[in-house]
């Protein structure tokens, strides 16, 4: 509890890079992703009933 989370001497032993934001202000992309998972739901349901019709 009372040591330091992180030592002075080893932040960083592996030399990885900093990590870079995700968008151009750091905030993911949310509203585009649920557009595009809506969109392909809709087109599955529209193919399934289509082959439905077709089918039958």
């Amino acid at each position: 509890m009372d040591k330091p989370q992180h030592d002075s001497g080893q932040g960083n032993p592996m030399h990885h890079p900093p990590e870079q934001a995700s968008g151009s202000d750091g905030t993911p992309k949310f509203g585009r992703l649920l557009v595009v998972l809506i969109s392909a739901v809709l087109l599955i349901v529209v193919i399934t009933f289509a082959s439905e019709a077709y089918f039958s």
